[in-house]
C-alpha cells in the first residue's frame, strides 16, 4: 500500500479496486472506525489467497441473447487480473465476498471442474453447442498456472471432440497451444483475445496485473500461426479514455492475424459503479468529469443499461460515432470479412462405438 501523492489518500498499487464495497446480500457491513484501529488489517492484507469449493455444475447455459455464447464454463471465480470496470465483479457476492478488493484477492478454485465437465458432456441428449471459457472470470488468469484446470479441460475438449471458444488477456495461453493446435485442426476452437488500449500507463492502472497490449498481440500471432482462428475484442471502450485508440488497435491486431473483432461499451452496473468511479477519480481527477458524463451519455444518462441489444454498445451520439468508426476500421483492415463456425459433428463420447450425430 503506498500513500498517493497527489491526494493523500491511500493506495493499493497492483490492485484494480481501491477499497471493498458493501457486499448487496450481507446483513451486516464492516467500516473503519478509526484511522489507526486494529480493524485496518483487513485493507492492509493484500495477499492473494484460494478457495476450494465443491460445485453442483460447471457449464452454464447463457440466456442473455447479446453476449455472443449459449454455453460458458468457468473454472476459476474472482479474478486476480483486477480490472477495474469487470462485470463479473457483482458474482463475487453471491459467494458471500465483496465486489472490490475480494473479488481480486478471494479467488475460488474449481478442482472439481474436469469431473463435472466430463459428467455434462455424458449428460444424454447434449449436442455439442460450443462452450465458452471464460463466460464470466478469464480461464487463464494468474491462478491457472499454478491449477491447471483449463489445459485439464482442453485435455477433455479435445478427447470428447467438444467444440470450444476461449476468450482471455493472458499469455499463458501459449502454454497450451499444443492441444488448440490439435483442436484447431479438427475445427474446434477459436480464442479471442481482449486487448482494449495500447497504452502501457493505461493498461497498468485499469487492468494491475493483466499481461501487456504488447504480449496480447504476440498471442495473437503467434496461434494465428499455429493455425487457430483468432479474435480481438476491443472491450470495454472508456469514452473520453481510450475509445480514440480504436484505429490504431484494430490495425495492430489485423497486422498480427486476427480475423475478426468485436467490442462493448463500458457499463457500470451494481457494485462496479462504484468502484470505478473511485478509480477513475484516484488515477484521472483531471478528466473525471469528462470521462464519466461521456459514459452516461451512453448510457441513457445513467452509467448502466440492462437493455439487451442496448446494454453492451451504448445509444446516442457518442456511441453512434464508436460505433461507425469501429465498423470503418475492420472494414479498411479486412476484419470480420469471414464467419467462423466451429464443427459439432465430431463430437463423441469415449468408449462409445459411434459419434452422436
Amino acid at each position: 500500500m503506498e500513500l498517493d501523492s497527489d491526494t493523500g489518500d491511500h493506495y493499493f498499487k497492483g490492485r484494480g479496486a481501491q477499497f471493498n464495497p458493501h457486499n448487496r446480500f450481507a446483513k451486516n457491513d464492516y467500516v473503519r472506525a478509526h484511522q489507526e484501529g486494529i480493524d485496518d488489517w483487513e485493507e492492509t492484507d493484500q495477499k492473494t489467497t484460494f478457495i476450494f469449493g465443491q460445485s453442483k455444475s460447471i457449464v452454464n447455459k447463457v440466456d442473455s441473447p447479446d453476449v455472443g455464447m449459449a454455453y460458458s464454463l468457468n473454472p476459476y471465480q474472482g479474478c486476480e487480473h483486477g480490472c477495474t470496470y469487470c462485470y463479473a465483479r457483482n458474482a463475487h457476492e453471491y459467494w458471500g465476498f465483496s465486489a472490490g478488493l475480494d473479488f481480486e484477492r478471494k479467488i475460488v478454485v474449481k478442482t472439481d471442474a474436469p469431473m463435472l465437465f466430463k459428467k455434462f458432456l455424458e449428460r444424454k441428449g447434449w449436442d455439442a453447442s460450443v462452450i465458452s471459457l471464460s463466460g464470466n472470470t478469464d480461464c487463464y488468469q494468474p491462478a491457472e498456472r499454478q491449477f491447471k484446470i483449463t489445459r485439464q479441460l482442453l485435455e477433455i475438449a479435445l478427447e470428447y471432440r467438444q467444440p470450444i471458444g476461449i476468450i482471455t488477456k493472458n499469455s499463458l495461453i501459449l502454454r497450451d497451444m499444443d492441444i488448440l493446435t490439435e483442436l484447431a485442426k479438427l475445427n474446434l476452437c477459436m480464442v479471442y483475445v481482449s486487448i482494449n488500449s495500447l497504452n502501457e500507463q493505461l493498461r497498468q492502472k485499469m487492468e494491475p496485473r493483466t499481461t501487456t497490449a504488447k504480449q496480447r498481440l504476440k498471442v495473437v500471432e503467434e496461434l494465428s500461426k499455429a493455425g487457430i482462428p483468432m479474435g480481438v475484442m476491443v472491450a470495454p471502450l472508456v469514452p473520453g479514455l481510450s475509445d480514440h485508440e480504436i484505429p490504431a488497435i484494430l490495425k495492430a491486431v489485423s497486422n498480427a492475424g486476427a480475423q475478426s473483432a468485436g467490442y462493448t461499451v463500458v457499463r457500470l452496473n451494481g457494485a462496479i459503479a462504484g468502484i470505478f468511479e473511485d478509480w477513475l477519480r484516484k488515477n484521472y481527477p483531471d478528466r473525471f468529469e469528462k470521462v464519466w458524463h461521456q459514459i452516461q451519455s451512453c448510457h441513457g444518462g445513467n452509467v448502466n443499461d440492462s437493455r439487451f441489444g442496448e446494454r453492451m454498445r451504448g445509444d446516442g451520439n457518442i456511441a453512434k460515432l464508436i460505433h461507425d468508426n469501429f465498423k470503418l476500421h475492420c472494414r479498411l483492415n479486412h476484419l470480420n470479412e469471414k464467419r467462423f463456425k466451429l464443427d459439432s459433428s465430431l463430437f463423441k463420447v469415449p468408449g462409445t462405438q459411434f459419434s452422436l450425430f
